[in-house]
């Protein structure tokens, strides 16, 4: 099921001793490095040129629906943030500045390390309010400042890390006292041990669950910076919120880049689910019984999958409308914004759902499934929170500013749910009278995520279709997804409890004897390090683990004292 056109040029890193290791007993600052050297080994494997970067070619894709970030997500988040963010970034005005390609060539290549500080610790999403300013010199150079505690840039990991980093620092233009609206710099952080002079880096503590990563907050105090730092000319644009959308443009295609890895996270589930589920007997010893064959264990796993084949089939799709560059950007980033939604909704579902289904099992991290869990949650933040594309979708959807491609399936169930969430919207939007204010922040707002995910759902119906994605898979997705809205299909399709439940049955029964054939098509299984996976690996995890003996010996009822007992058997019998 690797995606066609899409082959895995880093498919001999999981047999490698960097990938092999275990790693576990580390602390997190020595996986935390550790995950720079296996960034680096992926990109290698890829050789990604500028032209890749510029045109998002099929490696570009590629890249980003490599399984190996399986085995450590925080090594594809800082490799995407290098290549994307930062290196896309500086190439865009490489075309026309010859003098950045070695810094694009050495970025591409990891002999530096490239960041992208955005957001900042008081502001978050609202970028247009970031207080980071670049002051205009009488020289020509500039002032990088970090005027308050909240424009702190939150949470780049720009700590040294063996190599040089250098950064896409985003800031307020500041020229002759005048705000000519926000701009990108160039910007050195360290030499690989040391911070540059004014760059202050705070490791934060570490996130509990996903691999380590030096996330901090970093301040700038008085960074004089040449002239050719700027990424950018000097001139106020005309539209100050149109500028800013265009110099953070590849936010938009990391929004979509990164839709790969929580993809590989479903097909990981499922297929750890699967093979655990085999394994795991119960019953009598002459007649044991795999878990896997009762529905309220093979049920999730099936789920699962199915989503995997449809979301798949969606994100090809996508792919190829976001880069139609005929399309309205606007639309482009629609569409972006809404693969992200689904993706993340059925990839965090399936994790929960599967994960619990394997006990005790399921709560370790070593069993991949807690932590892929973890580093998707992220994903959910990153490149734009989804709520936050939700509420700005939406809104730009009944302002009528634009509209998203219509369902070549209309009278689908799932295009009918979508259309009818749409015109409920729309009718709340009449009645509240604008788009902003309190009764819309109570009546709207709440429903703008719904209502991306309902676009999504019915988005990923017919590209399924159009893909040529089994039909037991569709069926059995359509299903998943009435699930998440019964009381809407109940009252506006005429498809009661039974019916729905029925429409589930008959979608499980007909998937059910394809669970091997799908888990082999996942084909990730190379990328999955679960231990409970198979015999094999739960004994050589086994073998691994430290061993505590001793000598001692605990004794947990003291012996009797001479005569002591006798006398306890009379004060016994006196009160009996």
């Amino acid at each position: 099921m690797s995606i066609v056109g899409h082959p895995r040029r880093a498919a001999h890193l999981p047999h490698s001793p960097l990938y092999s290791t275990p790693s576990h007993h580390l602390d997190h600052t020595a996986r935390a490095l550790l995950s720079y050297r296996k960034a680096k080994e992926i990109a290698l494997s890829y050789n990604v040129d500028m032209h890749d970067l510029l045109s998002l070619t099929p490696k570009f894709w590629q890249l980003h629906n490599d399984p190996v970030a399986l085995l450590d997500g925080a090594a594809m988040m800082l490799l995407t943030i290098q290549y994307n963010l930062c290196a896309g970034t500086i190439a865009r005005h490489a075309v026309r500045r010859p003098e950045l390609l070695p810094i694009v060539g050495d970025l591409l290549r990891y002999r530096k390390h490239g960041q992208y500080m955005l957001t900042e610790l008081g502001h978050g999403l609202d970028i247009s309010n970031i207080e980071t300013t670049a002051t205009l010199l009488p020289s020509g150079d500039f002032i990088l400042d970090s005027p308050t505690p909240s424009s702190a840039k939150f949470m780049p990991p720009t700590a040294p890390a063996g190599l040089p980093c250098v950064a896409v620092v985003f800031a307020k233009l500041i020229v002759n006292g005048e705000y000519r609206g926000h701009r990108s710099f160039l910007v050195p952080l360290n030499d690989g041990r040391h911070m540059c002079n004014g760059v202050r880096s705070r490791v934060l503590p570490y996130r509990e669950g996903p691999n380590p990563v030096m996330h901090s907050l970093t301040t700038f105090h008085n960074v004089r910076l040449p002239r050719s730092a700027l990424l950018g000319s000097l001139a106020r644009p005309p539209d100050l919120h149109a500028n800013l959308m265009d110099i953070i443009h590849r936010v938009s295609v990391g929004t979509i880049a990164i839709t790969g890895v929580a993809l590989s996270a479903m097909k990981c589930y499922a297929t750890i689910g699967a093979l655990y589920s085999l394994r795991r007997r119960i019953g009598s010893p002459s007649k044991p019984v795999p878990i896997l064959s009762f529905r309220t264990q093979h049920g999730p796993i099936l789920t699962v999958a199915a989503s995997a084949y449809v979301m798949q089939a969606m994100q090809s799709w996508a792919i190829a409308r976001f880069c139609d560059k005929n399309l309205d950007a606007r639309v482009r980033h629609g569409i972006a914004a809404t693969l992200k939604a689904v993706m993340v909704q059925h990839s965090q579902q399936g994790a929960l759902n599967i994960s619990e289904r394997c006990g005790a099992q399921g709560l370790f991290a070593h069993n991949q499934m807690t932590r892929i869990h973890s580093e998707v949650r992220g994903l959910a933040i990153a490149e734009g929170d989804i709520l936050a594309l939700s509420i700005k979708v939406v809104n730009e959807l009944l302002l009528g500013r634009y509209t998203l491609p219509p369902s070549a399936h209309p009278d689908s169930l799932l295009a009918r749910h979508e259309a009818g969430l749409l015109s409920d919207l729309r009718a709340a939007v009449q009645r509240v009278g604008q788009h902003r204010g309190e009764d819309a922040n109570k009546l709207i707002l709440p429903r703008c995520q719904p209502m991306m995910e309902a676009i999504g759902h019915r988005m990923a119906y017919d590209a399924a279709l159009a893909h040529g994605v089994r039909p037991a898979l569709i069926d059995l997705y359509v299903a998943s997804v009435v699930k998440l809205d019964p009381a809407w299909y109940v009252e506006h399709a005429g498809l009661g409890c039974v019916a729905q439940q029925a429409m589930e049955t008959l979608a499980m029964d007909a998937v059910l004897p394809m669970l091997g054939e799908l888990v082999r098509e996942m084909d990730v299984f190379a990328y999955v390090s679960a231990p409970i996976a198979s015999d094999e690996r739960w004994g050589s995890f086994v073998d691994g683990l430290g061993v505590l003996e001793g000598t001692a010996s605990v004794e947990l009822l003291a012996p009797a004292r001479e005569g002591v007992l006798d006398a306890q058997h009379e004060l016994m019998r006196s009160h009996l």
